[in-house]
């Protein structure tokens, strides 16, 4: 999977916008539609950021947030307010909040405040992703080999993210789909094989191979190919 993101947000066109464009942005996203379901999902996580509204249905934003950072004070939320006021704003930010965006928003301007909450998160520690001499950078969604720049998409970025994520495991179609597409697939879609097929390629272009393909079970990151299990 690629970044986590957490959604909490009641208008629906507003969640549909978000959820559906920071999809296609490459980030994994998860949508709850009100704040009881919103402190279920926080307490499920680990999330990378968390988008939280202000005004929620069954438990307010606010409290949702100073509940949340009582056992998590590192992951960044950005409070989402149609309260335009300085009082507002720096009552959000006391209360536990990264960074404050106020309805309407520009989408571009949320997705680079986003980067921006990963890339101040920690100095930047913990958002890159390593294995084989492979790197992921989480807030840049940059990817390199040996140094040298790889040419993603972002879904084959995030696929790269949820191989990362999991190196040595064998990881079923299935699953893959769920992560990296939202989608339950039944396993007959060339889709996947496709982008495992252009990120091998572009991988490979770099160094050897690094993801494997398991007869019958799915892929695997790992550095050494089992040779029984590997398929051309």
């Amino acid at each position: 999977m690629g970044i986590r993101v957490l959604v909490v947000e009641d208008e629906e066109n507003i969640a549909d916008y978000l959820v559906r464009g920071l999809r296609e942005e490459g980030f994994t996203v998860e949508h709850a539609a009100d704040g009881v379901e919103g402190g279920k999902a926080l307490r499920s996580g680990p999330w990378d950021v968390v988008l939280l509204d202000w005004w929620l249905p069954g438990v307010e934003g606010l409290t949702l947030l100073r509940q949340f950072r009582e056992r998590d004070r590192r992951t960044p939320v950005l409070l989402l307010t149609a309260r335009h006021q300085v009082q507002f704003r720096v009552q959000g930010l006391n209360s536990g909040a990264d960074d404050y965006l106020c309805k309407p928003f520009d989408f571009d301007e949320l997705v680079a405040r986003v980067r921006a909450l990963l890339r101040r998160r920690d100095d930047g520690a913990g958002t890159v992703l390593e294995y084989g001499g492979v790197a992921a950078d989480l807030a840049s969604q940059r990817a390199e080999r040996a140094g040298r720049p790889l040419d993603l998409t972002a879904k084959e970025f995030a696929l790269l993210v949820y191989f990362l994520r999991n190196p040595g495991r064998v990881l079923s179609r299935t699953r893959i789909y769920g992560q990296v597409w939202q989608d339950h697939s039944d396993g007959m879609s060339k889709t996947l094989d496709v982008h495992v097929f252009e990120l091998r390629r572009k991988l490979e272009a770099l160094g050897p191979r690094l993801i494997h393909t398991r007869r019958g079970q799915g892929y695997v990151l790992e550095a050494a190919a089992d040779a029984d299990g590997e398929l051309p």
